[in-house]
């Protein structure tokens, strides 16, 4: 093959002599003549340049690793044959008590040398969603996106600072998600926060492969088939980038990575971080209880209250910023691949579509060595993790089988959830309403409980806010200002108390029985769940909430208020 006839960029000379080397003669077999299809030519070019570029290696380097995992594959040889599973170091804080509150203090109190991790790479398409998945609502009461939840939390713990800074927040994107995510931060004035505290990273996609010889996958002639590598690459943009050296440098000493959909995290970061500053965790993984219905014949089986001795990780890390650097300067954030091709049948020697190498960013411990210290810590599972990342029937499907639905439904449930936690933690009585199936996925309707992160970021905070009072069936309680205050205060079934006050606004409110027509959830029809009139958000829930006369106090000037009957 004459390669000086397929470009003159001596770049991608080079770069097609390597490829044809490593047995990838397809990907130029039957090019058009000089001034045929010359646009889809260079793009393709441009394409396997930007790929060879981005990944370690290169692509020759890709090949070579796919292979030898696809041989594996084949085989059914398994990575981890002799290795023997080990519990792991663990803090266990699933109750509320006197440890969870010593935890929580001292992470709160080191947030200040605190970075977050943002890992938001994909799109709502599993969903039914055709925006990025950060703009979804995590709650349809005032309808605040995860993008949205994120940075108030980051803006609360900010201003919880003995002396206020901006907490770096580092956004992962890919070519999917990237103009979408600006668009958001953009259209939103950044939600507060500041346009220099905020670092987006964008990951790129890989090919795809065709068959157990490594061969590249075209979708056509001139476009390869490229796929995600996984949330793992971010470990290699830190390190690329040069950011996470930057970052250590001005004093960053721990890492936290979230998952974009996840409106619980931040409950339990705070806790997380403590523990790591106290047991010196160089990787603390945040956790939740799996239950184990039988003894596994790999050593697993259930303790006393019928849960797997192994802990059920969440994606949610928190990690010792000088370890990492280390870490990063020697492997360049190169963690351990995988694959996992779906053959076509038992041979085993074809794929029913094009598979990929992979990376989870939750192996990094892989590249630590003996002097380093690995812990978990374990939080109630709906208090720390909620996912929203099933569709309505897939959802159902997964709940008919005994699994989590993880759908948009039960991800606000949920998150209501955790804040009648809070209130119960401060001695409030609460009646819960009865589950109830929303198209076939558990919801549990209420009280539907929004503790906003201004009004408090611990459980120490609420207990000092909340004192007494009730709350029952599908009652609203909405709670948004630094310096509010509720002194035996009753909300009634299907009532709504909705409070918001600017810093500088004290406002207590004592001995008032709140009983109104409050927010109503309203079943999407069938009409309207299939219309394209109906904002996706709602349609990927089923419902939607209504304001029928909720009580709202609104004070947007410091000074002190009382609420009484």
């Amino acid at each position: 093959m004459n390669i000086e006839k397929l470009t003159e960029n001596k770049k991608e000379q080079a770069l097609i002599a390597e490829l044809l080397a490593a047995g990838q003669a397809h990907l130029f077999a039957d090019w058009d003549a000089p001034g045929i299809h010359d646009d889809a030519k260079t793009a393709f070019l441009q394409s396997l340049v930007l790929i060879n570029d981005s990944y370690p290696g290169g692509l020759t380097g890709y090949i070579s690793n796919a292979r030898k995992l696809l041989a594996a594959a084949q085989t059914g040889s398994n990575p981890f044959d002799g290795f023997v599973p080990h519990h792991p170091n663990t803090v266990d804080l699933t109750q509320f008590n006197e440890s969870y509150d010593h935890y929580e203090a001292l992470g709160a109190a080191h947030f200040e040398k605190t970075a977050v991790v943002l890992v938001a790479g994909g799109l709502g398409e599993r969903l039914g969603y055709s925006g990025i998945k950060l703009d979804i609502p995590v709650e349809v009461t005032e309808n605040t996106t995860y993008l949205a939840h994120y940075a108030a939390c980051l803006r609360a713990m900010e201003a919880r600072m003995a002396t206020p800074h901006p907490v770096p927040l580092i956004i992962m994107v890919s070519e999917d998600t990237r103009a979408k995510t600006i668009a958001s931060l953009e259209a939103s004035r950044f939600f507060g926060l500041k346009k220099e505290q905020i670092h987006l990273l964008k990951q790129e996609p890989v090919p795809a492969l065709a068959d157990n010889e490594g061969h590249l996958a075209l979708e056509k002639k001139y476009k390869l088939v490229l796929k995600p590598h996984g949330h793992g690459d971010v470990h290699m943009l830190l390190a690329s980038s040069g950011l996470a050296a930057k970052l250590e440098k001005q004093g960053i000493g721990h890492l936290v990575f979230i998952q974009d959909t996840n409106g619980q995290v931040f409950n339990a970061l705070p806790a997380a971080l403590g523990v790591s500053v106290e047991q010196g965790y160089d990787f603390n993984s945040i956790a939740v209880n799996l239950l184990r219905a039988t003894v596994s014949p790999a050593g697993d089986v259930p303790d006393a209250e019928g849960f797997s001795i192994f802990p059920g990780n969440i994606n949610a890390l928190v990690i010792k910023m000088n370890s990492y650097v280390r870490i990063l300067e020697r492997t360049q954030g190169i963690i351990a691949e995988f694959i996992n091709p779906k053959y076509a049948d038992a041979t085993r020697t074809s794929f029913k579509s094009p598979t990929r190498l992979e990376t989870m960013m939750q192996d990094l411990p892989g590249l630590f060595g003996p002097d380093e210290k690995v812990g978990v810590t374990i939080f109630d599972r709906r208090w720390s993790f909620s996912a929203n990342k099933n569709n309505l029937k897939d959802a159902a499907a997964k709940h008919a089988a005994g699994g989590p639905p993880e759908s948009g439904a039960t991800a606000e449930s949920d998150f209501y959830l955790a804040g009648r936690m809070k209130l119960a933690a401060a001695g409030m009585k609460i009646k819960t309403a009865g589950e109830t199936l929303l198209r076939n996925i558990p919801f549990t309707p209420g009280p539907r409980v929004l503790l906003c992160p201004s009004f408090a970021m611990t459980l120490a905070e609420v207990r000092q806010k909340i004192k007494g009072g009730s709350i029952s069936g599908e009652a609203t309680l909405l709670l948004d200002g630094k310096n509010i205050t509720l002194e035996k205060v009753a909300v009634a079934a299907g009532s709504a108390l909705v409070i918001k006050a600017v810093d500088g606004a004290v406002v207590t409110v004592k001995n008032l029985t709140v009983k109104n027509d409050g927010f109503e959830l309203v079943r999407l029809s069938d009409e309207e769940q299939n219309s394209s009139a109906t904002p996706e958000y709602l349609r990927l829930r089923g419902y939607r909430i209504e304001n029928r006369a909720a009580a709202v106090y609104e004070f947007t000037a410091p000074g002190e208020y009382i609420i009484q009957p």
